[in-house]
């Protein structure tokens, strides 16, 4: 990897850690520990990490930037200097300049992380492809809650996991854990 990869890490805001703490079934209850990881060997190796958190328009919604709960969890802090762009809806490239930003410091591949993985990493991931990035999803570094079935009941948390990164694997990139995204990354850069 070179400057041409970033890690995009996206709405690691403190509501996550509220659901988590309300017992809600989650996959992945170390996707913090590998996220946080993945962001010092980024910064180490002297790579981009750009964040994308949501800024829920609904005054009811706890993803709301004015709110605590809207803040970034420890694990994900923006270190300065860091791009933070603020969305409103599902994908981090709608009406963010995301997109214009990632072009500008000649940008061509991301490597995602964070929540929620069916929807908010899902759409973001899925958009990022469309525009002609390249991706990998780091499937340990992912957040993914149960969610109710359309027809009654619940579906597990794993199973929404695996469903999300097997179809996201298939069409739009490849999806493999942090050991091999670390892997692939440079020495640290000199101080």
């Amino acid at each position: 990897m070179d400057r041409t990869t970033a890690l995009l890490i996206v709405d690691m805001q403190q509501e996550m850690a509220n659901v988590t703490a309300s017992g809600r079934q989650r996959a992945n209850p170390q996707a913090e520990d590998r996220i946080a990881e993945l962001a010092a060997a980024f910064r180490a190796a002297g790579l981009p990490v750009v964040h994308v958190m949501h800024d829920d328009p609904r005054p009811e919604s706890k993803f709301r930037r004015d709110l605590p709960s809207g803040q970034p969890m420890a694990c994900a802090a923006p270190a300065e200097g860091e791009a933070v762009f603020w969305k409103t809806g599902s994908s981090g490239f709608t009406g963010t300049g995301l997109e214009q930003h990632l072009r500008q410091d000649g940008i061509t591949r991301l490597v995602i992380a964070g929540g929620v993985a069916a929807f908010c990493v899902n759409s973001t991931a899925r958009s990022a492809a469309n525009l002609g990035f390249g991706i990998q999803v780091v499937e340990d570094a992912l957040i993914a809650f149960d969610m109710p079935a359309r027809k009654g009941g619940m579906l597990d948390a794993e199973q929404v996991l695996e469903v999300t990164l097997s179809a996201l694997h298939a069409g739009f990139g490849p999806v493999l854990p942090a050991s091999e995204v670390l892997a692939q990354l440079p020495a640290a850069a000199p101080a």
